[in-house]
């Protein structure tokens, strides 16, 4: 690569990602003395699903019994896949650290008077987490997406590559002692809320790496929201009816499926929205825990609590999924040296199982699990010395012109039509899955045979189709895998029940052939 304008970073940890966890991350690192560097592709502060969310936290008191049933509760419902000891991890680390946002953050009381210390308005949390990252020095570098990952001559990742769009422009190299992935789940470009950055970019490094992943396949995950908006908050319509444009209800099936009813009504025509039986209470919080989810409303003259609205479904991927990189051990690690990964990116299986973890338990998986890896990071204490160089050979320099993307803008369209497809999405075939993987894999060929060149903000768009695509592939791969239906992942065609297979993750990986197995849980 040509050395010229090249841009040089030193640090001890690197973090790619600034939402959540990853700002959570930088925080435990930077507290401990150490040099932080932060990469945000967007803005930290406003990139992100939680920014404009209203977190919980799942946040239980060290009383006695009371976090054992709680672990008990939610491994009642993970089917074998969940883990006491993660559990236990999570809810005491957020219990310990979630207060310290208090020094930054400005609580409101509720009604009674009381200061919940576990329910945050996500605007104000992530600029919190912003003002408390600089206070302690973490170096924030915004518009500034990560390419790809660095290695070591041992192999070992010491650093990423990427360009700045603002401040010193052009290409630069962050040299670390460990990198911590923390760049969000992947929506495939749905219309969810602030996740447009969300496009799997650090799954792509993570594979380029050598990491594999578990639980793709639970990625089947939509959201309602009013029609033609984004605002995907999903609180208040637990209290919904669902009615066709003919005033019928739309129940959910026998296995409590609501939503695929909704799918393949919405497929037929307007599906409206009933929210009259939202209690007073929760329409009197809703503008303190979400502030954003009256506007659109607003905007178009609704009241939505008396009139009844028509509304979309929005696919949320591995967002509001499970699945992502898998970890290896306690101590965060991706099976890559050096490698951690935190947040959405890395699975949740170990404290959600095969079901979503929704906002709390999401939430303090975002947070515990950033400032845990940052400590094994730190832990681990390796200085990388010498030359590094590349995983992949991406790091050529851009021509600075603008090359043609129709190509890729076809292929997004293409994978959109996939991942995005409700009804085959949330009760899935073996047909539907191999039809759906021999549109990706023509995808694939497509893309593998375009060219490179361009200019850097179309290098940047062409990693991010690379990486939605090969998140589709892992997350069909692992759906053809699971036979039966399991959680979120519903097998039409399926022949055996999950309760008479012995639990098991499915482990899929590679990039220009994708694999997938099966691997027994263990006791």
């Amino acid at each position: 690569m040509n050395k010229e304008g090249l841009h040089h970073h030193q640090s001890d940890i690197l973090v790619i990602g600034g939402g959540l966890s990853g700002c959570w991350a930088a925080l435990t690192a930077a507290r401990a003395g150490a040099r932080v560097l932060l990469l945000e592709k967007g803005y930290c502060g406003t990139s992100g699903v939680a920014a404009p969310a209203g977190p919980g936290h799942w946040w239980v008191p060290p009383l006695p019994g009371a976090r054992e049933d709680a672990v008990k509760a939610r491994l009642d419902k993970a089917q074998g896949l969940g883990e006491a000891t993660w559990m236990h991890r999570i809810i005491a680390r957020t219990w310990q650290t979630l207060p310290d946002i208090g020094r930054h953050y400005q609580y409101e009381p509720d009604d009674n008077g009381r200061i919940r210390l576990n329910a945050l308005r996500g605007p104000e949390y992530l600029r919190a987490l912003r003002t408390y990252c600089l206070a302690v020095g973490v170096q924030i570098l915004d518009h500034s997406p990560v390419f790809g990952l660095l290695r070591d001559k041992a192999g070992r990742v010491a650093g990423a590559y990427g360009v700045h769009f603002q401040g010193a422009l052009g290409p630069y190299r962050a040299q670390a002692g460990a990198v911590i992935l923390a760049t969000g789940g992947c929506a495939f470009q749905s219309r969810l809320l602030g996740a447009a950055n969300n496009t799997g970019d650090g799954h792509l490094m993570a594979a380029e790496a050598g990491a594999q992943f578990s639980g793709m396949e639970f990625s089947s995950i939509f959201s309602v929201v009013p029609h033609n908006t984004t605002m995907s908050r999903a609180m208040i319509y637990s209290f919904a009816r669902y009615l066709d444009d003919a005033g019928q209800e739309i129940a959910p099936d026998a296995e409590g499926q609501s939503f695929l009813g909704l799918a393949r009504a919405l497929a037929r025509g307007r599906v409206l929205c009933d929210l009259s039986a939202a209690p007073e209470k929760v329409r009197a919080q809703l503008p303190l825990i979400s502030p954003n989810v009256m506007l659109p409303f607003r905007r178009q003259g609704i009241d939505p609590f008396r009139e009844r609205f028509p509304i979309d479904l929005v696919g949320e991927g591995t967002i509001r999924g499970v699945g992502g990189i898998r970890l290896r051990g306690e101590n965060w690690q991706t099976g890559v040296p050096g490698l951690y990964a935190t947040g959405d990116v890395a699975s949740r299986e170990s404290v959600t199982g095969p079901i979503s973890g929704g906002g709390a338990v999401n939430a303090a998986w975002a947070l515990s699990s950033g400032c845990l890896a940052a400590e094994a990071a730190l832990a681990e204490g390796h200085v990388s010395t010498g030359e590094l160089e590349p995983f992949t050979d991406n790091e050529a320099c851009s021509n600075g012109q603008n090359g043609s993307d129709s190509r890729e803008k076809t292929i997004r369209k293409q994978i959109q039509a996939v991942m995005l497809d409700a009804p085959n999405q949330l009760s899935r075939n073996a047909g539907s899955l191999r039809a759906a993987t021999s549109e990706l894999e023509n995808c694939h060929d497509s893309l593998t045979h375009s060219a490179p060149e361009g200019s850097w903000r179309q290098r940047q768009q062409r990693r991010e189709t690379q990486a939605l695509l090969a998140v589709a592939r892992w997350c069909t791969a692992s759906a053809l895998e699971r036979t039966e239906t399991l959680g979120m992942h519903r097998r039409e065609d399926a022949i055996t029940k999950a309760s008479d297979v012995p639990a098991y993750h499915v482990i899929s990986s590679g990039l220009e052939h994708v694999q997938s197995r099966r691997e027994a849980v263990h006791a």
